[in-house]
């Protein structure tokens, strides 16, 4: 039987707890870290980093005349939209999650244990759907203003003014109702880990739980809550289906209007240099907002027996506030959906949604496992290497969901171009029949740009996961004798499969509603089912594409349970 070496001896190896951290690079060196590894880790990097690096030479290009028009006509009216539209989305979802996020971390209400999950199903609505839907509501021939003329007696437009849902508000309405859950989920983690001493101390110097939750919650909370807002702001700034139905020109329509209607590549990358800014700014702030984090109280969680018991009409107004959010954000579009399909059953099932089904799942399979593979070979090289070098090849990674949708067709499609140009020259330089346009003109360009943009995901959730896992039992496994590739496959792998299982879910669902990278990089003839319900959706037939559209709600809602499963097994 194999000795297991004294503590004395495992110190003068370097592989005892107390040198770890400082040796831990010199065991793995003196047992042959594989160059594979390194070179794996840092080639994957780059691969991935490569669309923002040609984005950036892209649009670093010379100006063109189509370009120049736009600077010179409508590029103002662009920014000033797109400033409007993450503005007032932001507002709005602080109306909207801050009380919700708060009333669910410190107030006892009925309800509240199905509440606290409920409020974060808006996020499996797409938002173009729900869009269609508060149109058909409310629009002049919708059921609302009917019921409107019928009592009050008023025959037409002209004899009462009703806000038009086709507008620039109407969309900042319909974001909000979706995105608001980001914050609300950031915002209530943040409230749940304050220290409850504090919240009884303003209580006991006199302010009132409204006065509480002004002077004491919000500030707390300020770095989770503009966390919260730059991802709501990086959401809505790459939102297309929703701005361009509600015909609002916003740079994300610019983009795809220049490049599909004027056909200039190189003026649509301009303006995704634009966003790229406006990104860049959005996670600066965030990272601003967390400069001083460390100097916050830290505490455990909260005393759940000392929550505010609210009564009478305090009572009802926090019930109705939060059930109104939940029904205008997810029951209601999720009932309409369900009448459609029950309606519209026989327009709705047959063999062409059958096969953009089957394309969505192609694709969505592909990058998702394509991203769970990149995140666990980033995550277990930074894991073995243990140095703050070896966790670069991650951070570049990650950068990749930054970048809208619209914004990563350009990014992608610029070396996918080049790729098929120079390998189809060096076919022809040996007399050999070019290939054609195999990366930037198949299939492979959508699945390349979702694992661009959503290998972070997978990244996030595998590292998590790696997190949790014991640096004692790398030790106790080098102790035993075992290589690198040996503890991979019998330690690690085996313990992170919950984290890569999450990691391949998240990027599964994503991949199913990514549109306007799809819209932009598909093949001649491919449809999924994104795409093709926005055609519906455009086309004023969501009614056909309802069963579709269900389909991929109820596959959105998977993440987001598994999500709020992982925020209560925290909290306990």
């Amino acid at each position: 039987m194999k000795q297991v070496p004294t503590a004395l001896e495992a110190q003068e190896n370097d592989l005892s707890p107390l040198s770890s951290e400082r040796g831990s690079d010199k065991s793995f060196s003196k047992q042959g870290l594989s160059l594979f590894w390194r070179a794996g880790s840092w080639l994957l990097a780059l691969l991935l980093f490569t669309p923002l690096l040609a984005l950036v030479y892209e649009a670093s290009g010379p100006t063109g005349e189509i370009f120049a028009h736009l600077r010179n006509t409508v590029l103002g009216t662009y920014i000033l939209n797109t400033v409007l539209l993450i503005s007032g989305v932001g507002i709005l979802g602080l109306i909207l999650a801050l009380p919700a996020a708060w009333i669910m971390a410190n107030c006892e209400i009925p309800g509240k244990h199905y509440l606290q999950w409920l409020l974060v199903l808006p996020l499996a609505m797409p938002s173009y759907v729900v869009a269609y839907i508060y149109t058909d509501l409310l629009e002049y021939a919708g059921p609302v203003q009917r019921l409107l003329r019928d009592l009050t007696g008023w025959e037409s437009a002209a004899d009462y003014f009703f806000p038009d849902i086709r507008s620039l508000g109407g969309a900042i309405m319909i974001l909000a109702l979706v995105l608001y859950p980001y914050l609300y989920l950031l915002a209530r983690t943040a409230f749940l880990e304050h220290s409850q001493s504090q919240i009884l101390a303003s209580r006991l110097l006199g302010c009132s739980p409204v006065a509480s939750f002004l002077r004491v919650s919000i500030p707390m909370a300020r770095p989770a809550i503009i966390t919260g807002l730059a991802l709501m702001g990086i959401e809505t700034l790459g939102d297309f289906a929703t701005v361009d139905y509600f015909a609002v020109p916003t740079l994300t329509t610019a983009v795809y209007d220049t490049w599909l209607g004027y056909g200039s590549l190189n003026a649509a990358a301009k303006l995704s240099a634009i966003m790229l800014v406006a990104v860049v700014l959005l996670i600066s702030l965030e990272s601003y907002s967390r400069r001083r984090q460390q100097l916050y109280q830290k505490v455990t969680g909260q005393d759940h027996s000392k929550a505010f018991l609210l009564q009478g009409w305090k009572k009802a107004l926090a019930m109705f506030w939060c059930w109104m959010l939940v029904t205008l954000g997810f029951l209601l579009p999720a009932a309409i959906l369900l009448d459609y399909v029950v309606h519209y059953f026989n327009d709705s099932w047959n063999q062409e949604w059958l096969t953009y089904s089957l394309n969505s799942l192609k694709v969505s399979l592909s990058a998702a496992t394509l991203a769970t593979m990149v995140a666990l070979f980033l995550g277990l090289y930074q894991r073995l290497q243990n140095s703050h070098f070896a966790s670069i090849p991650a951070k570049l990674v990650s950068t990749g969901y930054a970048l809208p949708g619209n914004v990563l067709a350009i990014a992608v499609l610029t070396p996918l171009t080049l790729s098929d140009h120079g390998l189809n020259g060096l076919l022809m330089a040996f007399d050999l029949p070019p290939v054609g346009l195999i990366f930037s003109g198949s299939i492979f360009a959508i699945v390349f740009a979702y694992t661009v943009r959503f290998s972070a995901v997978a990244v996030g959730s595998v590292e998590s996961s790696l997190g949790r896992v014991s640096p004692s039992l790398d030790m106790a496994s080098r102790t035993l004798g075992c290589k690198p590739s040996e503890m991979v496959r019998r330690v690690h792998i085996p313990m992170i499969r919950k984290g890569l299982l999450t990691g391949f879910l998240l990027v599964f669902i994503e991949s199913m509603k990514e549109l306007p990278a799809t819209l932009l990089l598909r093949p001649f003839g491919f449809e999924s089912l994104a795409t093709r319900v926005f055609q519906f959706v455009s086309d004023e037939r969501l009614e056909q594409a309802a069963l579709a559209a269900l389909i991929m709600v109820l596959a959105g809602l998977v993440p987001l349970i598994l999500l709020n499963r992982s925020l209560e097994a925290e909290q306990k």
